[in-house]
């Protein structure tokens, strides 16, 4: 057994590595192919363990990511509620998909979130359409399978359940 509550000790540490991940300053030029390691992280855990973590989860996460980057307080809680909810529907489904079938519906979901993102930041006017935002989502796709193999040998070596 393990201490932590059968691992949400350790659900959350990866949840605040991902939120640290979120604002570690990167090359101007690499910034919009800047992952959105949260996403990653709570869409694997709500295909993974969906009865741990769940749509209010990421809203919480969400409303961290807010206060950590300075914008609109529920604009990013809201993308992630909708990304976790969305991949909670079709959890089942999600799981027996291949690892890249996973990274383009991960890649889909997330460019959902970026453009919940958009019209929420544009329904208070401080955003402006960059076609550059949908960099991000080609670099989920692109680093699904990482985060995914190494969540996955976390959860089984921590017997996270």
């Amino acid at each position: 057994m393990n201490i932590t509550g059968h691992g949400v000790g350790s659900i959350y540490l990866t949840i605040l590595a991902a939120l640290l991940l979120s604002i570690v300053p990167m090359p101007s030029v690499l910034d919009y192919h800047r992952p959105d390691w949260l996403a990653l992280v709570i869409m694997y855990w709500v295909i993974a363990l969906p009865h741990r973590v769940n749509v209010g989860t990421a809203w919480v996460a969400g409303l961290l990511l807010d206060i950590l980057l300075g914008s609109t307080l529920g604009i990013h809680a809201l993308a992630m509620a909708i990304m976790a909810y969305v991949a909670a529907l079709q959890f089942q489904k999600i799981r027996n998909f291949s690892v890249w079938q996973q990274a383009l519906v991960m890649g889909s979901i997330s460019l959902l979130g970026l453009l919940t993102v958009f019209w929420a930041e544009h329904l208070f006017g401080v955003a402006a359409l960059n076609y550059r935002l949908f960099w991000s989502a080609a670099s989920n796709v692109l680093l699904w399978p990482l985060t995914f193999l190494t969540l996955r040998k976390l959860r089984r070596r921590f017997h996270i359940r």
